[in-house]
């Protein structure tokens, strides 16, 4: 596996040396965009509707939109002014609770000493694990400042980058969450026994398969061997009940 940056953990007076893998993989399908005659790929031009032509990437500038139509351009040079520094240590900065509010969480990283025997690193994760806490720290990746918090993980660390606080929309926007709904005791107590009989103590996420990207792939094989793709017939919506009728209904399935 290969990393994705390399540095320390500055935890007082110590360094920690460490490495960060990414913890998740994409296996989503890559559909290309083809023109139907020619199978050939759809190419996309940078084209400016002002002028009516294709842009050269030579006359493209990057610029902030600060009113209605009205840019402020940066030159490279500003931009590299700008631009935070890789920094070469996650500095600590405190010690939270865990688990956090999930809406903070955003991307896992594996987090691995530099030397095998790094004595510090396994004494870091053991009071973490032995106290539930989450070490939030900060550091420059890939060109952007993170802040993140770092837990114990099984037998290791886990980094996991946070979303800042005005990167989180307000729940309070959604207008059909704003007046509260009065439920029924008899209701209440019928979802309660549903939930408990699919309860289970831990969650095996090797029972969940994306099933359109295996059926995609079977479809594929099928295709090179000449076999036509079938669709299958879709489930019949639920037709409309009373709620109480419902859960009875959902209980005894």
């Amino acid at each position: 596996m290969k990393d994705v940056w390399s540095g320390s953990i500055a935890f007082g007076l110590v360094n920690i040396p460490i490495r960060l893998y990414p913890a998740v993989k994409s296996h989503s399908q890559g559909f290309r965009l083809l023109e139907k005659e020619t199978k050939s790929p759809i190419e996309y031009k940078r084209w400016c509707p002002s002028c009516g032509k294709e842009v050269a990437w030579k006359d493209v500038v990057k610029g902030l939109e600060i009113k209605k139509n009205e840019y402020l351009v940066l030159t490279k040079e500003e931009l590299e002014k700008l631009r935070p520094q890789k920094t070469e240590s996650i500095e600590i900065v405190e010690f939270v609770d865990w688990p956090l509010d999930p809406i903070y969480l955003n991307n896992h990283y594996y987090v691995a000493p530099e030397n095998t025997k790094e004595k510090a690193y396994f004494l870091f994760k053991e009071v973490l694990m032995l106290s539930a806490k989450a070490a939030i720290g900060r550091f420059v990746m890939r060109e952007k400042e993170h802040v993140c918090a770092i837990t114990s993980y099984k037998n290791g660390l886990i980094l996991t980058t946070l979303n800042y606080s005005y990167e989180i929309r307000d729940m309070d926007e959604i207008q059909e969450l704003k007046e509260p709904v009065k439920l029924k005791k008899e209701e209440v107590d019928l979802a309660k026994q549903i939930i408990d009989k699919l309860y289970n103590k831990r969650l095996d996420i090797s029972k969940y398969k994306d099933t359109f990207a295996e059926e995609l792939r079977k479809a594929l094989k099928n295709r090179e061997k000449g076999v036509v793709v079938t669709v299958s017939e879709s489930r019949e919506a639920p037709k409309e009940s009373n709620l109480v009728e419902a859960l009875k209904q959902s209980l005894k399935k």
